[in-house]
């Protein structure tokens, strides 16, 4: 039984701060339609009571989010009851916060309402430039089309303002077809009395379905701002046609929905509508003169708070501007450093990894001439000796059969000179020298220049071996073509490199790269040198190399 008594409480004590809490949510609802969409003469001081309070017990608490909510809804109840220097103050102040806190970009939605709100202020203050400029900063952080109705409204007011009836009237055609879209009937039927309100300046037959539909869509949500203004652009428009009965009437009913928004300057505006049903020139000058006077009143007294931020705003823009010069600069500093030694790096591991692979390809190349010299002398050429001894016992009377095995013998050892193994260490000039005179006889000279001043050490084994090769291939070239009976080379060096020039007397030739020349090239080109050939028949053969 204790327990059923416990638990009775406990329920009850649960349902009781359900129901706390349940009303605090209605309450709060109730009090921001009655600023967004007041309905009573009631709504609007009650809902700015309401936020003042708020406002002063989330500022307590610190609470930085809310308190931007609160004094945007301030703000906007203010603007609706006339109070525009209220107003201003509210939305300046919660421009601060939102500008001083590292999570503003979670406040889209408070900056595209408190920048709109502010190009409201200043149009009803006649400061166009700044109305402007305060409509495209909300349009600027907008994310969608649903975000940018509104400032794109108040923009085509201002083109409105202007009379740049054509620029306003498509702006609000825009907007009232996204309106009917998105499903937002008070946003269309704004859309709508604006665009009909241009419309009758443009004499467009559309004009008046326009207005009477935004007219009865906002009867229909009993939205008394909007009608306000609805039967405030009718009463204009019949009295444009002419039709003075009708504009009276449409004026008595903005006259009596001023009164029930309990705004002064909503009663004021709806006073004016009667001065314009008078035909006495007299009232009609008096009109003209009293507008004239408020505007230069409005312009005079235009306290301007936003422009004071602005000044500070700058200031603090200059400051954080020069010391965001300075951090790009050194950035851009530490960038360029970055950039020039990640450059240098690649080029270095691209000519590394070129240089490696080039190595690695010519030692493959001399590697395989090396196997296959081994080869041929020790299969070929041995078996060959073995054949010539054996025929040597049976007689003379093979003396042919010797002749032509010698001349194969002689051949294979050749070859196996040719792609032999290669001395690159201390003897490589005297190495060089020999395979060179080897190929000097009764038929050729040669002669070489300079070849015992070159300094060999000063340079690597593969080029060492590229130069042997292709002067091997150049003198077998000769020796099998070009007919020569003398030959020249001279050697000489520039810097880090090597010049070879090569020629001979022979009877030249049209130059045809065959195998053994596209070889001589490939080695050069293999180790980052040059090589050239020149020749013509009858004018002998010569070959630069650059290694």
């Amino acid at each position: 039984m204790e327990f059923k008594k416990i638990s009775f409480l406990f329920f009850m004590m649960v349902a009781m701060n359900c129901l706390i809490a349940q009303k605090e949510i209605d309450s709060s609802s109730y009090y921001y339609r009655a600023i967004l969409t007041p309905q009573t003469s009631e709504h609007l001081p009650l809902g700015i009571q309401y936020y003042k309070k708020r406002l002063e017990l989330h500022k307590k608490q610190n609470d930085t989010t809310h308190t931007i909510s609160d004094l945007r809804l301030l703000a906007i109840g203010e603007f609706k009851i006339g109070n525009i220097y209220d107003s201003e103050t509210y939305i300046v102040e919660a421009l601060q916060l939102v500008r001083a806190n590292s999570f503003a970009d979670t406040l889209v939605n408070a900056k595209i309402g408190l920048y709109n709100q502010l190009g409201r202020i200043y149009r009803s203050q006649l400061n166009i430039d700044e109305a402007m400029k305060a409509f495209n900063e909300a349009l600027g952080v907008a994310p969608t089309i649903r975000d940018s109705i509104v400032p794109l409204n108040n923009k085509a007011n201002i083109f409105k303002d202007l009379e740049k009836y054509d620029d306003a009237a498509k702006i609000y055609a825009f907007l009232a077809e996204k309106s009917r879209i998105l499903n937002d009937s008070l946003q269309w039927a704004l859309a709508l009395d604006n665009l009909g309100a241009v419309q009758s300046q443009l004499k467009d037959d559309g004009a008046l379905d326009n207005l009477i539909k935004a007219k009865e869509i906002r009867q229909n949500k009993n939205y008394l701002t909007g009608l306000y203004s609805s039967f405030k652009n009718l009463s204009y428009y019949f009295k444009d046609a002419g039709n003075d009965i009708t504009s009276k009437s449409y004026a008595d009913s903005a006259y009596f929905v001023a009164q029930n928004i309990n705004s002064t300057t909503y009663t004021l505006d709806a006073l004016s509508l009667y001065l314009q049903q008078s035909t006495d020139p007299k009232i009609a000058a008096y009109k003209k003169l009293k507008d004239s006077m408020e505007i230069a009143k409005t312009i005079t007294e235009n306290k301007n708070a936003y422009a004071k931020y602005n000044l500070a705003e700058e200031q603090k823009k200059t400051e954080a501007s020069n010391l965001l010069r300075e951090i790009e600069r050194r950035k851009r500093i530490q960038y360029q450093a970055l950039v020039s030694i990640a450059t240098v790096l690649l080029f270095a591991s691209f000519f590394v990894y070129r240089y490696r692979y080039k190595k690695m390809k010519v030692e493959e190349v001399y590697k395989t001439e090396s196997r296959i010299s081994k080869k041929v002398h020790d299969e070929v050429a041995n078996d060959m000796y073995k054949v010539i001894a054996s025929l040597e016992l049976d007689g003379e009377n093979k003396e042919a059969t010797l002749d032509k095995l010698e001349k194969i013998y002689l051949k294979t050892r050749n070859i196996s000179k040719e792609t032999g193994d290669i001395d690159v260490d201390s003897n490589f000039g005297m190495d060089l020298n020999d395979m060179l005179l080897g190929y000097k006889n009764q038929k050729v000279s040669l002669v070489t220049v300079n070849l015992n001043k070159i300094h060999w050490e000063k340079y690597s084994s593969l080029k060492k071996v590229g130069i042997y090769r292709v002067l091997q291939e150049l003198m077998t070239n000769m020796r099998k073509h070009s007919k020569a009976t003398s030959v020249a080379i001279s050697f000489e060096g520039k810097k880090k490199k090597l010049q070879i020039k090569y020629s001979d007397n022979g009877i030249g030739c049209t130059l045809k790269k065959t195998s053994g020349l596209q070889n001589a090239e490939n080695r050069i080109h293999s180790l980052d040198g040059k090589i050239s050939f020149e020749t013509s028949p009858g004018n002998g053969f010569k070959a630069t190399i650059l290694v």
